[in-house]
């Protein structure tokens, strides 16, 4: 059984797994955050994450890049994160040497947008290379083809706003 997709609670979606067979024992394993995901999946199959060392310190170093730098700053440094990209893409076919990993499938979605980020990707040409060899992968296509089963328009309303904005400590705990 593969692992199930989960909302948190009905008013707070975020990205979360349910697996019913999870490797370690009997039970479920619930796992929440992108990166996470991508780490727990990739030990779970073997695959995707390099068994040696020096390879799985690369691509973990590699994920935790995205999830603390393209994801939160693409707004502000997108150029700047990019030049990042194009150096080390400059050097290795993927984003950790020859193989594709987690990191590649981590920083891939937010590659996707560059023209709304007011990017250029002939400004980048290992970094275009890359993106385009990732977008013709089969398990790309596969993904992309189900893009319009989920809602691409924010929903940005009171009740969003409350949750974006005004939650405290205090009104997470009371609501538990």
């Amino acid at each position: 059984m593969r692992p199930e997709f989960l909302a948190i609670s009905p008013n707070n979606r975020m990205p979360a797994i349910l697996d019913h067979q999870p490797a370690a024992g009997q039970g479920t394993q619930s796992v929440f955050e992108s990166g996470a995901i991508l780490l727990y999946l990739a030990e779970k199959s073997g695959k995707l994450l390099p068994r040696d060392a020096p390879g799985r310190v690369s691509v973990l170093q590699w994920l935790f890049w995205q999830a603390g730098g393209l994801g939160p700053m693409a707004g502000q440094e997108t150029n700047r994160l990019y030049g990042v990209l194009e150096r080390r893409l400059a050097k290795s076919p993927h984003v950790v040497d020859a193989d594709y990993s987690i990191a590649d499938i981590a920083i891939y979605p937010w590659i996707v947008p560059w023209e709304m980020q007011q990017q250029n990707l002939e400004d980048f040409p290992a970094l275009k290379r890359w993106f385009e060899a990732i977008a013709s992968r089969p398990s790309t296509l596969r993904a992309y083809t189900r893009k319009d089963e989920f809602s691409r328009t924010p929903v940005v309303n009171d009740e969003s706003r409350k949750i974006l904005f005004g939650q405290t400590a205090q009104s997470l705990l009371s609501n538990t």
